[in-house]
């Protein structure tokens, strides 16, 4: 799958960047690639401040850091993905950029990384040890033998 997507990533990239270079012009879409990248810079600076200061607050207010933590990483992979010249990619960073979106990613990341622990631990204490069965003949101790009535 990884391999696929490296390789149909570039390919598509090169498709929307032919087909916006011939509907708008070549120099006018290289002008686009370059504006996306240098927003994207802007936006991975903004993105990486918010990121610090949601995940302070969250420890600092005493709360789970994870939906910050999480919801910072997606600003920061949208940013990333702007950055790179590309249509595709920048579309997505953009739609990762956005907060709504960006929320209901994280949502749906949750539920399903949730998921995924909740099915490992069954799976760890279904092939974990047992406990064995009491054996009562073992617990007694010779040293008491007036108590146990021999």
């Amino acid at each position: 799958m990884f391999l696929l997507a490296l390789i149909a990533v570039p390919l598509l990239e090169l498709a929307a960047f032919v087909a916006v270079g011939l509907s708008v012009g070549w120099l006018l879409a290289i002008a686009l690639l370059a504006g996306m990248s240098l927003f994207g810079v802007v936006a991975l600076r903004a993105e990486g401040r918010a990121a610090l200061a949601g995940v302070s607050l969250a420890t600092w207010e005493r709360r789970s850091p994870g939906p910050p933590a999480l919801d910072a990483a997606l600003g920061l992979l949208g940013a990333m993905l702007l950055v790179l010249p590309g249509f595709v990619t920048g579309a997505v960073g953009a739609v990762l950029l956005i907060s709504p979106t960006r929320h209901a990613l994280r949502r749906t990341l949750s539920r399903r990384l949730a998921r995924r622990v909740m099915g490992f631990g069954v799976a760890v204490q279904r092939f974990g040890p047992r406990a064995s069965p009491a054996d009562v003949d073992a617990t007694a101790i010779d040293d008491d033998r007036p108590q146990l009535g021999r």
